[in-house]
């Protein structure tokens, strides 16, 4: 099996090649095609088939909305249960001061540098963004869809 490339902010970002290189360039393609097709054809079952496709379009976004969702409501339950196990008790007490893109940033933080980074987030109200360029040992994801 080969290495997996560590995981860093410049490559955690992924690429599900079923969603982002076969279905939505098909549901996209389709819509452009129905508008066209109406153009060139102007009938009602011409107009539908816009609305069908657009509607398909949609819910393959909504689709992948969902399924990230859980993933961050996932993420924010495994994340909130780290803190309280490494996280001295005066800052164990500030958990519930995070918010949820900090919590998600905070994940990729190593055990050793979490508390003084949540610390921080918390006196700064870092973002997501700038939690993830704080992180200097790198806690790959590589689960995430």
């Amino acid at each position: 099996m080969a290495e997996k490339v560590p995981q860093t902010l410049a490559n955690h970002g992924r690429l599900d090649p079923p969603f982002h290189l076969f279905i939505l360039p098909v549901f996209a393609i389709s819509f452009i095609a129905s508008i066209v097709h109406v153009f060139f054809h102007p009938r009602w079952g011409s107009a539908w088939l816009i609305v069908v496709s657009f509607a398909l379009l949609v819910l393959a976004f909504k689709s992948r909305l969902y399924a990230l969702r859980n993933q961050d409501r996932i993420i924010r339950l495994e994340e909130r249960l780290r803190l309280a196990t490494l996280l001295s008790p005066p800052l164990r007490g500030r958990i519930g001061e995070l918010t949820e893109a900090q919590l998600i940033g905070l994940r990729f933080a190593s055990d050793a540098e979490l508390p003084a980074l949540c610390e921080k987030a918390l006196a700064n109200k870092l973002s997501r963004a700038d939690i993830k360029k704080e992180i200097q040992n790198w806690r790959p994801d590589y689960w995430r869809v």
